[in-house]
């Protein structure tokens, strides 16, 4: 682009490239709308492409591997050679493979992708702040698809040792004692990555619980493994000082077991994100953003702008990549015409600890607080001879269901492979299957996927793997 400003027009502009908005564009194109993909980073694909979803599970592959090698029955190795320049080629080899896949279907669809900082300064026009210049854009129809960054917590000093999310996805060394600040998916993730390389970990959590989305069932077999693994695992507890020396980053813990002081080489904060919506003067297209940067839209992801739609982290929780598609589709298809709204029943969280843990629909701590009647079937995986035969049998698999109707409200799972699990019970909701319909079902065996059907087999009171201390139905 020359340096002085240049205008281009399109049918449609989308602000962001990561997972809602390249969907968002893509979707559109192939329905017959002209596109331009706006966003600053060098590469699609946003912060789970580059940042987040991927590089992470590309390193936790590794870290699992360590640990599924330390387990093995009469197997020995020998203490692994870690070679983090070689960890990091690894990952970035995987995550140039994806962006440069979906700068190929860019290409393919003919979407125009501009680079910079892209702005409103007006109800049908942004502006994109370049390297080489500045481009108006004017538009019929907008999508915002800005995200989210993480959350920064105040008063910190400003040291490298301190670290989000981003920065330990880096690698930069393999500290000796590492704290990890929140215990929800992002920090126990990365947690199991540096954990599995030689450091040891603490974490501090400020609720009393690891991972409060999920409920506590779910979560105990994971706070066990992790109670044996790491040096601690403070509930109930913040940070009340930090300051950085040369020694270390030192830590004064405010919590149930007191005020201790202690050193860490490194620090990592996760304690959550923020929607990015404040970023991208909205006001200026009269697009509402409120207090905490999120934007209001209805079913069809309009905001109250009608010819301007957002989508992804900036439009609430849950922040994940699989929400932001599903509303990036429907708010591309809205534009062209199509008659379709937000309609999914549930939206499944997995955190991809080991084990992991997965769950979706109603959980027994929402039934609880809303006072809503349900029967439920638990699995423990003792019972499962996969389970067994691959030394993970402290997982369970658990079912919620309408104690009328026997139709599933909810699940939820823990033990290997559980993100992969629950999307039998995520199209069990929307298909309003009943308990009968997985337990007729005739699943493969040895699965882990069989905890389902055994699960549904409970509730039915036709069970044969477990004792069933009721009426047989």
């Amino acid at each position: 682009m020359p340096a002085e400003t240049t205008t281009v027009t399109t049918e449609l502009a989308v602000l962001g490239a990561g997972p809602g908005g390249y969907t968002a564009a893509f979707r559109a194109a192939d329905l017959g709308r002209k596109v331009v993909l706006i966003d600053a980073a060098a590469q699609l694909g946003g912060v789970c492409l580059n940042v987040g979803c991927i590089p992470s599970k590309t390193l936790l592959h590794t870290a699992k591997a360590i640990l599924d090698a330390q387990a093995l029955d009469g197997v020995h190795f020998g203490a692994p050679t870690i070679d983090l320049a070689a960890m990091r080629a690894g990952k970035d080899r995987v995550v140039s493979r994806l962006t440069r896949g979906l700068a190929q279907l860019a290409r393919q669809r003919g979407i125009t992708v501009l680079r910079g900082e892209g702005r409103f300064v007006g109800p049908r026009r942004l502006r994109v702040a370049a390297p080489d210049g500045t481009v108006e854009v004017a538009f019929a129809d907008a999508i915002i698809a800005c995200g989210s960054e993480p959350v920064r917590i105040p008063g910190l000093p400003a040291d490298p040792r301190i670290m989000d999310s981003t920065g330990a996805l880096e690698l930069p060394d393999i500290p000796r004692r590492l704290l990890v600040v929140g215990g929800g998916i992002i920090g126990l993730e990365m947690a199991a990555v540096y954990h599995a390389l030689g450091t040891r970990i603490t974490v501090v959590e400020r609720l009393g619980q690891l991972l409060p989305g999920a409920d506590p069932d779910l979560v105990q077999p994971l706070a066990k493994c992790l109670a044996a693994r790491y040096e601690r695992v403070h509930l109930r507890t913040e940070m009340q000082f930090v300051s950085a020396g040369t020694d270390g980053i030192r830590v004064r813990l405010a919590g149930p077991e007191g005020a201790p002081e202690e050193l860490f080489d490194r620090v990592l904060v996760a304690v959550g994100r923020r929607p990015n919506g404040a970023k991208i003067d909205a006001a200026a297209a009269g697009v509402k953003v409120d207090a905490r940067g999120f934007i209001a839209v209805d079913a069809q992801m309009r905001t109250n702008v009608p010819h301007i739609f957002a989508v992804g982290d900036v439009v609430g929780e849950p922040m994940l990549a699989h929400k932001a598609t599903h509303e990036a589709k429907i708010a591309a298809e809205v534009i062209c015409g199509h008659a379709v709204r937000f309609d999914a029943r549930t939206i499944p969280s997995v955190a991809y600890t080991d084990p992991e843990i997965a769950w979706m629909g109603l959980t027994e701590t929402e039934a609880k607080a809303r006072n809503i009647a349900y029967e439920k079937a638990t699995i423990p995986w003792q019972a499962s001879g996969r389970a067994q035969a691959s030394g993970v049998p402290e997982g369970l698999t658990k079912l919620l269901l309408d104690p009328k109707s026997r139709r599933i409200l909810g699940a939820g799972i823990v033990g290997s492979s559980a993100g992969d699990l629950i999307a039998e019970a995520v199209l069990a909701l929307e298909m309003d299957a009943e308990a009968g319909d997985i337990a007729l079902a005739i699943h493969p065996h040895p699965t882990f996927a069989e905890t389902l059907a055994m699960a549904a087999e409970w509730a039915e009171g036709s069970i044969t793997d477990l004792i069933r201390p009721r009426e047989v139905r």
